[in-house]
Order: structure tokens, then sequence, then C-alpha cells
């Protein structure tokens, strides 16, 4: 049996709680390791470690703290396939899920590279006699990230990456359920370079995560996860006075016109809908056709697509998708499935029940389609992050824009059309975050910033790009005036009049 431990001070740090949570891996359904849980004490500690290394980090040129991103960058590429199999073991998605996991991660990396210009103020000279006016950017200080387990190494590397390059030390607290790659990563940034205590890991439930909230240390909090926990966050992070950002749940749709190329969006649904077993806050859980006859013609095309998926082990290239996480999850899958039938969803194709030659065990579930999905059902309010998709037709363009518009969630959503002044209409007009025109999920490259709308995101900042280096930072604005030697000062500086 296999011991991860957290990783504290630059080193593997054994805790003290006793308190253990399994890890399986979900191809076979059988506990692979174990992983420590802490206490609130082993948070303060790490907490206490990282702040005494910060003022010496934050003192780094910017120009040295790029320098390790570099190298880290180097080593991610160096590790890629290994990397890949371990979060594979540990969530479960196929291989190459899991590179395009790091690889995403590792983009954000590439921008922090670019610190240096990043963290530039803005100068006014001359903005009065004598006084020149400027901005500098300072860290927070001690910063923390509580991530999920569907994307162990890109969300991670979303706070961390932006963070350190700001100057400040990193509390990473990841899902219990995959934490060996968040562990790895933090022994690749020690190698990159990074001094010891900018960035530590500690793995826990519940009680590290408010341990972390209510530490006053720590400044800065972002979290990715579900949305009454990313409220929970947000709520109890902002009242300890911390800046808080917390990206939640999803409940994408993808409109379809009529003059949409059906093949094309046959396509992209089954990846976007089944890909990753649809454990993604990005996934196309809900597609839209407008009008009976683009619904008839894509459920005819939609059919024999899915019945081509293939479901296997993580290791299988050939595969689509592999298992769910855990068996838990799986059993909220299929509850979902249950209740959609319940509402009066017509169940197309029913992915429950599904086994896997071999691997009997496994946390498997099948492809599945609803046609006739209703907006009052549940089961089309709430996200099931799984490899479900529900078609709710639309009887016009206008009522299409209005379903994702009026939907809690409001992470990501995409149109299919040729038409580009429909295209055009619908993202200036849609309710959600994040748009795709033909690009069935709309995930901003590294340079712009990841955020949703609605119940889909609490806080006024996104992930990464430019609005990373602002969640992380401060402004502080100087300005300054140098008299000549024996010059008397003039009174207006003092006392502002109107003359």
């Amino acid at each position: 049996m296999r011991d991860i431990h957290h990783f504290i001070g630059g080193a593997s740090a054994p805790g003290a709680s006793g308190k253990w949570s399994d890890v399986f891996d979900p191809n076979t359904g059988l506990v692979q390791a174990r992983v420590q849980l802490a206490t609130v004490a082993e948070v303060d500690a790490a907490v206490a470690n990282a702040a005494a290394a910060q003022p010496a980090w934050a003192a780094t040129n910017p120009q040295r703290r790029a320098r390790v991103m570099f190298d880290f960058k180097r080593l991610i590429e160096r590790d890629m396939n290994n990397l890949a199999e371990l979060l594979s073991s540990e969530h479960g998605k196929v291989i190459a899920d899991s590179k395009g996991d790091i690889q995403r991660g590792l983009e954000v990396i590439e921008f922090a590279c670019g610190i240096p210009h990043l963290l530039k103020g803005d100068y006014t000279g001359g903005a009065g006699p004598g006084i020149d006016v400027y901005s500098m950017r300072q860290p927070l200080g001690v910063v923390a990230g509580i991530t999920p387990f569907n994307f162990p190494a890109m969300i991670p590397m979303w706070m961390f990456g932006m963070a350190i390059a700001c100057g400040n030390a990193f509390i990473l607290k990841p899902s219990e359920r995959d934490p060996s790659v968040p562990v790895k990563l933090g022994e690749l940034m020690m190698e990159a370079g990074l001094p010891a205590g900018i960035l530590n890991v500690v793995h826990g439930d519940k009680v590290a995560v408010d341990a972390i909230l209510d530490n006053p240390t720590v400044n800065a909090v972002s979290f990715v996860g579900s949305s009454d926990i990313a409220h929970y966050v947000y709520k109890r992070g902002v009242a300890a006075g911390k800046r808080v950002q917390a990206m939640g749940g999803a409940k994408n749709h993808g409109v379809v016109l009529p003059d949409a190329d059906l093949d094309q969006v046959v396509a992209d649904l089954a990846g976007a809908a089944f890909g990753s077993a649809g454990e993604r806050c990005m996934a196309l859980p809900v597609v839209v056709p407008v009008g009976d006859k683009t619904a008839l013609a894509l459920r005819e095309k939609l059919l024999p697509a899915i019945a081509e998926l293939r479901i296997g082990v993580s290791t299988d290239a050939d595969a689509h998708y592999g298992p769910v996480v855990s068996a838990a999850h799986k059993a909220r899958i299929e509850d979902y499935i249950t209740m959609g039938v319940n509402e009066g969803a017509e169940l197309v194709v029913d992915g429950r029940g599904f086994s896997l030659q071999g691997h009997e065990k496994g946390f498997f579930v099948g492809p599945t389609l609803f046609d006739h999905v209703k907006p009052s059902m549940q089961s089309y309010q709430e996200e099931i992050f799984g490899p479900v998709l529900q078609m709710v037709r639309a009887d016009s363009f206008a009522q299409a824009l209005a379903l994702p518009s009026e939907h809690q969630y409001g992470n990501g959503v995409a149109i299919f059309t040729r038409n580009g002044e429909a295209a055009r209409e619908f993202a200036a007009q849609v309710e959600v975050g994040m748009v795709g025109i033909n690009v069935p999920i709309p995930v901003p490259v590294a340079y712009h910033s990841f955020g949703g709308w609605k119940r889909s995101a609490f806080g006024d900042t996104n992930q990464y790009g430019t609005d990373g280096v602002r969640f992380y930072t401060k402004v502080k604005t100087v300005t300054q005036r140098w008299p000549a030697a024996g010059t008397l000062a003039d009174s207006s500086f003092i006392i502002p009049t109107m003359k």
C-alpha cells in the first residue's frame, strides 16, 4: 500500500493526524494508495512555513522568478508521459486526456514566464510641477488554492503558476481523490529552483479547507469545485477578510441552428459531451436544436456516433473515455439518469449498468442520451457531471438563446451555425461567461482568462491571464517630488487649493 504525504518546506512531510483517505484505481475499483488528511495545526504549520519563506522570494527580481517557471516547464515536458500515467491511474481519464490536462496547465506556466512584463506598472512624468506618479504591483504574501479532482494538474498550475510568479508563497489543497500529481508538481518546482516553502501541498477534507479559510496569514484563496461549496468558500473567506475567487458548477448548452454542419456538430458533441466521461465543467451536456427538423436530423446522426464510442481502461489508447472517479460518483450519475426517466424525458441511449469485461468492478458509465428534456426538470437544472447528453428542443432562435441565459449556471455555451449575424447576436446577448462559435468547449487560451457568470463563479476576477496577475497582487501608487535643495515647499502640496 502506497502512502501519500503532505509536501511542506520543500520535502515530503508525514502528518500526525492519523486520518487517511483511500485513493482508488477507477479502472479496477480497488484501493491503490492512501493519503493523509491534515489537522488544523498541520495546515497552520504549512502556512507559517510559507510565510517565513515568502519575503525573500518576493524580493527576488521577476526575471529570476521567470527562470524558475521556464525550468519547471522543461521538467514537465520531460516527465509528461510519467505524469499522465500517474494522473490516469488515480482519476480514470484516458492517457490522451491526462496529457491534455497537463498541457493546458503548462500553457498558463508559459504565460507566467512573461511575469517581468506583466508586473510592470504605470508611470506619469510631470503630473504636476515637479511631480511624478507611478504604480507598482506587489505580491499579497501567502495565498492558497483549493482544487477539484477532475483536473489535478491543470487547475493547480492555473493557480500556483501565476501566484508564485507574482512573488507569493502558495498553499495547495488538492482533491484527496487523486493527490499524487499535485505532490509531483511540488517536487518538480523544487527541482526547477523554487526555494523551499514557496509551494506547499497539504491534503485534507473540510477540516483543511476551513483551516485555510480561517487562517489570518492566508490573504487570498482560489477555489474550483461545485457551486454550493464555491459559495461556502466565498462567503467564509470574504468574512475572514480574504480576497476570494470561487469557480462553481456548470450546465453548458450547445445551440444548433438549422444551417449548422450536423456532421461537424455530432463529431464535436461526441468529444464535448462524453470525453473524459463528462467530468469537466466545460463539458457540453445539453444540446439545443432549433426546430423539430433539426432535432430529428441531429438525433439520427447522434445514435451511430454514440454507438461507436469505445469505453475502456485509462491505458487503452483506442478508448474515447475511461471510468469515472469513484463508485459514489458512478452511483450519482446513474441516479440522475433514473431521475430523468421518472421526470418524463425520453431515454434514447441508457448508460446504466455498463460493465467492461475483465474490469467489472471498475467505475464505468456508458454514454447516455435523453431527448425531449424540459427546462422544468430537475435533471436539466442540475449538473450531472457524467457522460450524459440531454436534448432540449427549441422552437426558435429566441427560445434557444433564453435557455442558457435563464439557467442558474453561466459557465460556457456554444452555438453551431454558418450564419455570422446570428452568431454575433447570440454572443452579444447570451448571459454566459464563455462563448464558443462553432467551438464546443470554449476554454480561453492562457493569455485571456477563464470565468463564468451567475452560480458558476463567485468573486470579481477570473482565473489566469492578466486577471490572475490582478488577483495575486495589490497595487501601490506613489506620488513623488524632489524639490531643489533650499527651496521652500509650495503650500498647495500640503493643503490643496483652487490656485
